[in-house]
């Protein structure tokens, strides 16, 4: 029961955040869920309370100031306050059209950075606002791509760079925020087994490379494997860590494929 007493707010209700909330729930955790898909969010919540956790959710569109100001009001509504948050919304810009920068439209350039750092922003900005004066634990989704890149599988060049503008997000604030008690870090994970990952996972090729490049499990990762290093960050286990990007890649980062 590592986070016994906590309150964690997870942006984002499939894949590595639902794999997020469920393990935080089970560590002791109230746990709030924030996302856009209201299905998604009450089959979470629901799994949580059949579990014996405690949970509640709220329905917003983290690219907008409003909608996330009301969702953080009724995350400490529900909550009391806010100890922790973990931040995973964004996802592939392939849909805009990320690629190679000489084929990325200035709308598909713009449109990857924006579902990438804006609920980033807006949800890390209301969180620390709410944690200053009791200190807590923000854990930002990162990326392997921002560092170490797979230019024939995954050239999506909109994407690496938001990756690597939510690395520097991470430092700047960790320095800034140490005085405070609150902690920054980053999980940085390799190809995992999500819905955004649908395309590669079908694909025999990338699964092939993922096999090669992601020694340690064999292809891809599992959204538990990044679920079970946030819990940690989350919890006190890590209270000396801050400003760090903990890659979580089975290997990726120090493997030739």
């Amino acid at each position: 029961m590592r986070l016994a007493g906590k309150s964690i707010v997870v942006t984002g209700a499939t894949g590595i955040a639902a794999a997020g909330a469920r393990h935080a729930a089970r560590e002791g955790a109230a746990v709030f869920v924030v996302s856009i898909g209201e299905e998604e969010c009450r089959d979470l919540v629901a799994a949580i309370e059949s579990e014996g956790g405690r949970a509640a959710y709220h329905v917003a569109d983290l690219t907008v100031d409003t909608d996330t100001d009301i969702a953080f009001d009724a995350a400490v509504g529900f909550l009391g306050g806010i100890d922790g948050l973990f931040a995973v919304v964004g996802g592939s810009g392939r849909r805009f059209g990320d690629g190679p920068t000489h084929e990325i439209t200035l709308e598909g350039w713009q449109k990857t950075l924006e579902l990438n750092t804006v609920p980033m922003f807006l949800a890390t900005s209301r969180a620390i606002g709410h944690m200053r004066g009791n200190g807590g634990s923000v854990v930002i989704v990162s990326s392997v791509l921002a560092e170490s890149p797979s230019p024939a599988h995954f050239a999506t060049h909109a994407y690496a760079a938001a990756k690597g503008a939510a690395n520097a997000f991470v430092k700047a604030l960790a320095s800034y925020y140490a005085g405070d008690g609150i902690r920054v870090n980053a999980i940085a994970p390799g190809l995992v087994r999500t819905p955004m990952s649908e395309r590669a996972a079908g694909d025999p090729e990338i699964v092939g490379y993922s096999e090669r490049k992601q020694r340690l499990s064999g292809g891809l990762l599992e959204p538990d494997d990044i679920a079970r290093t946030a819990v940690f960050l989350l919890s006190d286990e890590s209270s000396r860590m801050t400003g760090q990007v903990v890659a979580v890649d089975g290997g990726w980062s120090v493997s030739e494929a």
